[in-house]
């Protein structure tokens, strides 16, 4: 069969280590080898992974230095992305699909008159209400959804999960052109790949949290619950943050009498083989956009228990999984933690193909087709 080969535009706020970033990259490839031309945009010089072989990756970096840069940051930089998007074109063809990634990417494209707004889509990770706007009051607040509404207002909008869209909505008043739901892509055959690779802890019972140490994470959360779980295996935290950060939470585990049972390893490019060995799984977050470790952990073959909290992992975790899904407070967690632990789900017949990176970099392609198609789709 005959395939249409696409030109996308991923454009995203730099590289670093997270979720969002991962897949990023993960649908470039994915897309890359299904045939498609895929350059991405990145607005920062940083990559801390690997970039799949046959992707464009430019870096548009601010290099003002003035004073008063921020006062004319969104338009400087939204000049410079024009005049790569437009140079980039005028050498290859035009896009067919633009897709940008992060609030400070899309403040950004939005400001972009390169970048037709029938063409592109705004991806959203994470859960505004509770993440962006946690902790704002008064007029910081106020400040803070007028930039959201102006950023998005009148967009095309993807969310990685139903609650993102629905928040955007319901919370933040946006009233969008059109809205699409698409999870995260998986590349499951690399994944299993990955997590074949030596662990110095296989054969060993212990409790995996990953990601990195920030404030909606709840880590605090997460040491507190396994306190009280009684669990005796080790805890082992994969990720990093400030030095503050790490400090803190090294002080909590002296003070919760638990030190000598959390292990603290750093951000691994490879978690996969911490993960596939892990007896649990643990997900002790204010906010999940979508919850990528769940899924990870699900397709080795691992045990998981998440807070039920705004985002994806309700949606993840049905049927029997459901059983790990704990209110947001410590003493649930650790009740979840307990149940997990002892009495598993049967994870034999999980079907994670609707996760697969071919379905979903189908999904995106879809975008690209003209409205009324029989492939279009959507809402």
């Amino acid at each position: 069969m005959f395939i249409l080969s696409r030109s996308v535009l991923l454009i995203i706020d730099g590289l670093p280590g997270g979720g969002a970033e991962k897949v990023v990259l993960t649908l470039a490839e994915g897309l890359v080898n299904a045939g498609h031309r895929v350059a991405i945009f990145s607005l920062r010089d940083v990559c801390e992974y690997p970039l799949p072989t046959g992707v464009d990756h430019q870096v548009i970096e601010d290099s003002c230095r003035r004073p008063w840069r921020k006062l004319t940051e969104l338009r400087r930089r939204a000049t410079r992305l024009e005049q790569s998007v437009r140079r980039y074109e005028s050498q290859h063809g035009t896009f067919d699909l633009i897709i940008s990634n992060l609030h400070k990417t899309d403040r950004i494209v939005s400001r972009c008159r390169a970048i037709p707004i029938n063409k592109t889509w705004y991806c959203l990770h994470g859960v505004f209400s509770a993440s962006y706007l946690a902790g704002k009051t008064g007029l910081s607040l106020w400040l803070k959804r007028w930039k959201i509404r102006q950023t998005y207002q009148g967009r095309q909008i993807i969310g990685v999960s139903q609650y993102v869209v629905d928040d955007l909505v319901q919370c933040l008043g946006v009233m969008p052109r059109h809205t699409r739901v698409i999870a995260n892509p998986f590349d499951f055959q690399h994944i299993h790949q990955l997590a074949s690779a030596p662990c110095e802890l296989a054969g060993s019972d212990y409790l995996l949290h990953v990601g990195r140490f920030h404030q909606t994470k709840r880590h605090d959360r997460l040491l507190e619950a396994y306190a009280l779980s009684g669990i005796q295996a080790p805890l082992v935290l994969l990720g990093k943050g400030s030095q503050d950060a790490e400090e803190r939470l090294r002080q909590l585990t002296k003070t919760l009498g638990i030190s000598e049972r959390v292990r603290f390893e750093g951000f691994q490019s490879n978690p996969y083989p911490w993960i596939k060995h892990a007896r649990q799984l643990v997900v002790s977050s204010d906010s999940e956009g979508f919850g990528n470790v769940l899924i990870e952990a699900l397709s080795c073959n691992t045990p998981v228990v998440s807070t039920r909290c705004p985002g994806g992992p309700a949606s993840i975790l049905t049927g029997d999984l459901a059983r790990g899904l704990a209110d947001l407070s410590a003493q649930s967690l650790a009740e979840k933690m307990q149940e997990i632990y002892f009495n598993p789900p049967d994870l034999a017949a999980i079907n994670l193909e609707i996760y697969s990176l071919p379905v979903i970099c189908q999904k995106y392609l879809q975008l690209a087709e003209p409205a009324g198609s029989p492939n279009a789709g959507g809402c």
